[in-house]
């Protein structure tokens, strides 16, 4: 029907355009006003006439018929950019609408001597939603030939990139322990200025050999990229939830997301445009760390989900398993895919979220350790336990089995000071008192 309607427009336009051309040499066969009998020019005006020269004529008449030609052309185009305007809207008939164009968000995994790499990149081509808008860019460090060949055995399902710099750092001699972590930092710039300035992308989600996927890691990301181009205050999004252990996350609650103001990692996206500001002072190591310090994170949070979109698996690394059996082995990867972006993600805009969140923390009832502990609490919840130094945070942030640590002074998964976790099914937020307004880096 809309291609019939477009028809009858076009051959409507044609008669209207030869219907005036026809007109035009008509008139031009007319006398001139002002001739006798004829209304028009008042005295003192004087009319063109037909002269008796052939040829000249008929290069005026082509002139005013190119003119008239002209007119008629810019009418037609009037025509088509007002069609739509004019058509009787079909109900019946679906409407086709051109999709806006899809950002592509590669993936960077960050590789060096572990063969379980596969699994890595096995849940990634299980999940990926298109290789077009994900390529898959493996960066191997550290020339581990079997690695290399497990990587290579999935030919152009992703890109291999090989880091050329194998060579020991020169270190101070009570870092030789940590030469890993120095080559570890070393390769991220490296493999961070290959995606961003060799292959021109603009974000990407990295992740490192030792992850798992979950069903919806694509969804989620790609839900959040808009959020975390718009909102200067946030400068990353990251899959983890350093208390997100089966028993202290709420199985229901997959699609709640949250700001934190400490740096997560482990499964994390960044914009090209914060790479261009950090890659200049990049750390020579322990550049995760580094991420974490005020200087760097400049007021800035992070996007974090409730329930975690990745896992780690690997024990064994540069840090020798610190945190694995006690934390990360328990940690819950999300198994229900959420379609993040048929929902709206505005509520973890600055402004409207913090005033939110702090609502709901500073008017829940102050319980204490022990009836958290015990499992005293009555009621649904949430509760709010709350410290007051960075001793009062570690005793009870320890006892009650979630990470104690801070990093410049922010615990982990902390927003505002503020932890939020379920215990024995309640949801307890272990904050600070009401008035918080900065973190103390010597708390560490």
């Amino acid at each position: 029907m809309i291609r019939k309607r477009g028809s009858l427009i076009l051959c409507g336009t044609f008669l209207f355009i030869t219907w005036n051309a026809i007109l035009v040499l008509l008139l031009w066969g007319r006398p001139p006003p002002g001739q006798p009998g004829e209304p028009g020019r008042g005295q003192g005006e004087v009319g063109e006439r037909p002269t008796n020269d052939v040829v000249g004529d008929v290069l005026r008449m082509a002139d005013t018929f190119e003119a008239e030609l002209e007119r008629q052309k810019q009418i037609l185009l009037q025509i088509q950019n007002h069609q739509s305007l004019w058509e009787t809207p079909n109900k019946d008939e679906p409407k086709v609408v051109v999709p806006p164009r899809q950002p592509v968000i590669p993936i960077l995994v960050i590789a060096c001597n572990r063969v379980t790499v596969r699994r890595c990149l096995d849940k990634l081509l299980q999940h990926r939603p298109s290789a077009e808008l994900h390529p898959i860019i493996v960066s191997q460090d550290c020339g581990h030939a079997e690695t290399a060949e497990v990587i290579r055995s999935y030919g152009s399902k992703v890109t291999h990139l090989k880091q050329p710099d194998l060579s020991d750092i020169a270190v101070q001699p009570q870092h030789k322990k940590f030469q890993g972590y120095y080559k570890i930092s070393r390769h991220y710039r490296w493999a961070l200025n290959q995606v961003f300035k060799t292959l021109s992308h603009s974000s990407v989600v990295i992740v490192e050999d030792d992850l798992e996927v979950a069903p919806d890691f694509f969804e989620y990301f790609r839900a959040s990229l808009p959020l975390l181009k718009s909102d200067p205050s946030l400068w990353c999004v990251s899959a983890w939830n350093d208390n997100g252990r089966d028993g202290y996350v709420d199985p229901g609650k997959a699609n709640l997301l949250y700001r934190t103001d400490f740096f997560p990692g482990l499964g994390w996206m960044l914009l090209k445009e914060v790479w261009e500001e950090l890659e200049p002072k990049w750390p020579a190591s322990f550049w995760d760390d580094w991420m974490r310090h005020p200087d760097q994170r400049r007021n800035r949070a992070c996007i974090r989900p409730e329930i975690s979109r990745t896992l780690t698996f690997g024990r064994q690394g540069v840090s020798l398993g610190q945190f694995y059996d006690k934390y990360l082995r328990y940690i819950k990867l999300n198994t229900e895919f959420v379609p993040f972006t048929k929902l709206d993600l505005s509520y973890l805009k600055e402004e409207t979220y913090r005033n939110v969140f702090e609502k709901e923390v500073y008017s829940a009832p102050v319980v204490t350790y022990e009836d958290v502990k015990q499992g005293k609490l009555k009621g649904p919840g949430p509760f709010r336990l709350q410290y007051s130094s960075k001793d009062s945070f570690k005793v009870m942030a320890k006892n009650l089995g979630i990470m104690e640590d801070l990093k410049s002074g922010v615990p982990r998964a902390g927003y505002r000071g503020v932890v939020s976790f379920i215990s024995r099914g309640h949801r307890i937020y272990l904050a600070p008192p009401p008035g918080w307004t900065k973190y103390d880096p010597t708390w560490s």
